[in-house]
C-alpha cells in the first residue's frame, strides 16, 4: 500500500493557469463577425442565464440555445468548431506548466475546477495541463461542495488550493481549516472584482502571477504566519 503523501496540490484551471479571459475575447469577435454585434450580444445574454441557472459555464450549451435563436442553424453550428478546434495552448498564462513542474517535486498536483463535461476535460487535455498533473483531473459542478470526493481520490494530510476566486478559496478554507492553504492569483476579472475583495478574507498567500509558484519551497505553503504576497 502506498503512502499518504504529506501534501497534494489544487490548481484551478481558468484564470488561474489559463488565460479564459482572452478565450472569450476571441469567441466575442469571433461570433460578431460571423453573426453581427448585436448577435454577440444576444449569445453573451443566453451565456449568462445558463450559467445563472446551471452553476457553471456551459458555452456549447449557450451555442445550441443560440442556434436555436438565430437565424442561420447551419453557421450557427460552427461556433461549437471554433471552441472545440481553439489552441488552448496558446492562452496558457507564462511559466503554468513550470509552476506545476515545481511543486511536483514536493507532492502530487491535480486539476480541480468547475465546468461543463465536454469543454471543460478538452481544454484541459489540449492545453497540456492533463499531461503535466498526469491525469489527475476532478472537474465538478461546484467544486466547493465535493471536497469529501476530492479527499477520498486524493488522500492528503494537507492540500494546497491554487485558485483566481476568493469566494471558492474561502469556501474550501471554512471546510478543510487548517488543513488547506489557500493560494490567491491576481489574474482574470474575478481576481479585481472590488465586491468580492470586499466580501471575501484574503488567502493566506497573494501572487502575482502562477509563474510565481515556481520560486517557492514547500515551507512557504505549510507554515504561512500570515497573508504573504509573492511577485514573479
Amino acid at each position: 500500500m502506498s503512502e499518504t503523501p504529506s501534501t497534494v496540490f489544487l490548481f484551478d484551471v481558468d484564470n488561474t493557469l489559463l488565460d479564459n479571459d482572452q478565450v472569450q475575447d476571441d469567441l466575442d469577435r469571433h461570433v460578431a463577425d460571423v453573426f453581427g454585434a448585436a448577435a454577440a450580444k444576444k449569445y453573451w445574454e443566453i451565456y449568462e442565464n445558463l450559467r445563472e441557472k446551471l452553476g457553471y459555464a456551459d458555452y456549447l450549451g449557450a451555442i445550441q440555445q443560440f442556434r436555436l435563436e438565430c437565424d442561420d442553424e447551419l453557421r450557427a453550428q460552427d461556433l461549437a468548431a471554433f471552441l472545440l478546434d481553439y489552441d488552448f495552448a496558446a492562452r496558457l498564462y507564462p511559466s503554468a506548466l513550470d509552476a506545476i513542474a515545481h511543486l511536483a517535486q514536493f507532492g502530487p498536483c491535480a486539476v480541480l475546477s468547475d465546468g461543463d463535461v465536454v469543454l471543460q476535460p478538452r481544454k484541459i487535455n489540449v492545453s497540456g495541463i492533463a499531461d503535466a498533473v498526469q491525469g489527475r483531473v476532478l472537474i465538478y459542478v461546484h467544486k466547493e461542495r465535493m471536497l469529501d470526493d476530492v479527499a477520498k481520490r486524493f488522500p492528503a494530510r494537507h492540500y494546497v488550493m491554487v485558485e483566481d476566486k476568493l469566494r471558492v478559496l474561502d469556501g474550501m478554507k471554512r471546510q478543510w481549516r487548517e488543513r488547506l492553504t489557500t493560494v490567491f492569483v491576481r489574474q482574470g476579472h474575478y481576481a479585481s472584482d472590488p465586491v468580492a475583495l470586499k466580501e471575501y478574507p484574503p488567502a493566506q498567500m497573494a501572487l502575482d502571477g502562477i509563474g510565481a509558484l515556481a520560486g517557492l519551497s514547500l515551507d512557504a505553503f505549510l507554515f504561512p504566519l500570515q497573508p504573504a504576497t509573492a511577485t514573479e
